[in-house]
């Protein structure tokens, strides 16, 4: 799996996507860039006068889109939770509301999008270091994951592997070294991970850890430090400790080296895109051709 697939297999089907609370800039210019290069057909759902303000302002063309207007922040999430929820868009974008917001309409008992696992975030990277595109995950939604919830992380970035064509992803269960500790509880729980891959109590990968970072990307580091695992040097997937953890680690990556990134949120029926205002076009367009893609 090349990064570029990951468009291909957006504008292969292009998905609707509805964009909750979209008077925003940023998610204005993302999305019909998005749509520009074929990769969805948004849904605007938000205030519309400010969306048609904002459109003006900046010179971007939205009479070609349809817009639902609500003003109610709560209300406009609820709506373009409700198109997706009724199969009349493919996935879900996050435009100027607070997360929790959104994630409550998303996990709504009557009409949301809940399945039963935890959400959690993915992000992919390309990096000229590294010899292949590798997950990332939670570096934007779960705090302080414990093992059940880092099971879940693992099945959903398992599952968007497969679907982007990886049948049997390779995942790191990251640490700062690679023994077993009492006085660090991540490692503990990392080698719960790895013996319940290895029982096939988490199924469809191979899973290890603790691993530290070097030796999850590098086989000559773990052959320094005279490590076997299928996994060192060839994980596909870095599962961090917690947040801080990830999202340290996925901004010093976007930032200190020259990579292709996208992210979005799963677990939850359909796709979530969360963009930032710091990220570049590239990017955002990125995360919106992920979200399409799986």
């Amino acid at each position: 799996m090349e990064f570029n697939d990951i468009v291909t297999r957006a504008r292969s089907n292009k998905k609707v996507l509805a964009v909750a609370c979209a008077d925003d800039e940023t998610v204005l210019k993302a999305c019909v860039n998005a749509h520009k290069d074929n990769l969805c057909e948004p849904v605007f759902v938000g205030d519309k006068k400010r969306i048609e303000e904002i459109s003006k302002k900046e010179e971007i063309d939205i009479s070609k889109y349809e817009i639902i207007d609500e003003k109610d922040k709560p209300s406009a999430c609820e709506k373009a939770v409700r198109l997706v929820s009724e199969n009349k868009a493919h996935f879900l974008m996050k435009g100027f509301v607070d997360t929790s917001v959104l994630g409550k309409a998303v996990l709504n008992k009557e009409w949301g999008l809940r399945t039963g696992s935890s959400l959690s975030h993915v992000s992919i990277f390309q990096v000229n270091k590294y010899h292949k595109p590798f997950i990332l995950t939670d570096s934007g939604f779960i705090i302080k994951p414990d093992i059940p919830m880092k099971i879940d992380i693992i099945k959903n970035s398992v599952k968007v592997m497969r679907t982007l064509g990886v049948d049997c992803p390779k995942v790191a269960i990251l640490c700062a070294i690679e023994k077993v500790n009492s006085d660090m509880p991540e490692t503990t729980d990392a080698a719960i991970l790895s013996s319940m891959g290895n029982r096939k109590q988490i199924s469809d990968c191979v899973i290890d850890g603790p691993l530290a970072f070097d030796v999850a990307i590098s086989k000559e580091s773990a052959e320094h430090k005279k490590l076997k695992s299928e996994v060192a040097g060839d994980a596909d997937i870095l599962v961090v400790p917690d947040l801080a953890c990830g999202n340290i680690m996925a901004k010093t990556i976007i930032y200190w080296t020259e990579c292709q990134f996208a992210g979005i949120i799963v677990g939850a029926k359909a796709p979530i895109v969360l963009i930032s205002r710091s990220d570049n076009e590239k990017n955002k367009m990125m995360s919106i051709a992920f979200g399409a893609a799986v």
